[in-house]
């Protein structure tokens, strides 16, 4: 495993973070505990839970029992709790306040190195709120504050200078917006988080060979052509064409080269695919592949343009 450090902190994590989310839980704590305890035996330090459910803190805390506290780093999604009718979003302070004190008691950590918050809309998160978390973390009970999301409120955010983490979407087709927003980051010493670094939209071969449009047979024989709704996206077929690599190493892999990067989340499904994503930091991408993507990357710009 390699190691990257963590914006301005002092801190060093894993160039990959294991996410603990709903996912893992379902299979039981039991499952939960073996997959975090695989990562610790492939040198993941990095740590992040995405779930309200308080098995995946307990499972947590006693994995990292075999360390020394600060050689993990523990993450901890804010802003989605639980309500009456089920899942909901909450950036109020006694929200939060209660999250991370909910986690830290039933896990034993002592403390959060990181605390995210959830693509929090521009007018969703109170002062107050801030205020609280800003007590939390001179009272040694979080470390740092994060922010995570994709739109236009990310920047308000940025501009603030009350967040240390940017976390954000960032891989092979990710354009000026993103690589703007971490360039912004940067210049304030943050440091960035990356997830959804494999697209929907590439994830199996049809997607990324950009089929033709789909054709279909109504009454009478008429036949008619859908559009296609991967129209723009490039020939990224040879991702799933390259030898001894799958699309997933490669995206993960790719994202892994931008130096500002601290670390990408991974959400692997079982032992196997852990295996497979925590050997991708140490692994060198194909000769010849970084132009090939970058040629898609033009392709697709260009038949956006056109």
């Amino acid at each position: 495993m390699r190691y990257r450090p963590f914006g301005r902190s002092g801190v060093v994590v894993s160039a990959v973070t294991l996410v603990i989310g709903d996912d893992i839980i379902r299979r039981g704590q039991q499952r939960c505990s073996e997959m975090i305890s695989a990562a610790l035996d492939h040198g993941i330090n990095a740590f992040h839970i995405e779930t309200a459910q308080p098995d995946a803190a307990i499972a947590l805390g006693q994995a990292v029992r075999v360390l020394e506290r600060n050689l993990a780093f523990v993450s901890m999604r804010l802003g989605l709790g639980r309500g009456r009718t089920g899942m909901v979003r909450d950036f109020s302070a006694e929200a939060l306040s209660a999250a991370i004190e909910q986690t830290l008691r039933i896990s034993g950590l002592g403390y959060l190195d990181l605390v995210v918050l959830d693509d929090p809309g521009e007018e969703e998160l109170p002062q107050r709120s801030l205020a609280a978390l800003k007590s939390l973390r001179s009272a040694g009970r979080i470390n740092l504050l994060g922010v995570a999301g994709v739109d236009d409120a990310m920047d308000a955010y940025l501009s603030t200078g009350a967040f240390d983490v940017l976390a954000t979407p960032y891989g092979i087709t990710s354009g000026w917006k993103e690589r703007n927003r971490m360039r912004a980051a940067v210049e304030q010493d943050m440091a960035i988080l990356a997830y959804d670094w494999l697209p929907d939209n590439l994830d199996t071969p049809k997607k990324a060979d950009r089929t033709a449009p789909t054709v279909r047979r109504g009454l009478f024989g008429k036949v008619f052509q859908e559009p296609d709704p991967f129209e723009g996206i490039g020939g990224y077929a040879f991702l799933h064409r390259t030898s001894n690599w799958t699309a997933e190493e490669i995206c993960l892999g790719f994202t892994l080269t931008e130096p500002s990067v601290s670390s990408a989340w991974i959400t692997p499904g079982d032992l196997n695919h852990l295996d497979a994503l925590a050997e991708v930091p140490d692994r060198d991408l194909p000769p010849g592949l970084g132009a090939q993507i970058e040629m898609a990357r033009f392709t697709a710009r260009e038949q956006k343009a056109g």
